[in-house]
């Protein structure tokens, strides 16, 4: 359990550093990198607006994650992960890796007819887009494994408890 211990610290303290990160994205870089509107019409307001919304909650849906990996950590040197008490916090990552998918999935359908149908034939931002939807869904059906497994290893160390 030691060994675990020197791991978990440094883990934390890089998830301290990334949520931080990724704060002083939602308060100062999003809105700074979101273009500046040369002609306010409504529809360009709203496309603004709803850009900076969406990435604020794919940020907030990262952030999440964090928070129920620290939490989670938590149970790990507490020796109660496969328990009943880590199966939310792991529903929540699953909730949240969910969400930040389905909100990149429709930016990329706006973002494809709205601006890069009009605006660019470049298709980096495309191409892009379908990387993250890629890996997205990696990391949400991987969680959904995950989940699974901490179920059933949650159910075997009940009944190894209660044969002890």
């Amino acid at each position: 359990m030691t060994h675990l211990r020197r791991v978990v610290l440094p883990l934390r303290i890089l998830l301290a550093i990334v949520f931080a990160a990724l704060l002083v994205a939602q308060i100062w870089a999003v809105p700074g990198l979101l273009p500046d509107l040369a002609e306010p019409t409504l529809e360009r307001q709203l496309m603004r607006w709803t850009m900076l919304a969406v990435s604020v909650l794919g940020l907030v849906c990262v952030q999440a994650v964090i928070v129920c990996t620290w939490t989670l950590l938590t149970l790990v040197t507490q020796d109660r992960i496969f328990s009943a008490s880590a199966l939310p916090w792991v529903n929540a990552i699953v909730w949240a890796i969910a969400a930040g998918w389905t909100m990149l999935f429709g930016t990329l359908v706006c973002a494809y007819y709205f601006i890069i149908d009009e605006v660019s034939d470049d298709p980096v931002l495309p191409a892009l887009l379908l990387l993250l939807l890629l890996v997205g869904a990696v990391l949400g059906l991987l969680m959904v494994i995950m989940r699974a497994l901490l179920r059933q290893a949650t159910t075997l160390r009940a009944d190894m408890e209660a044969v002890i």
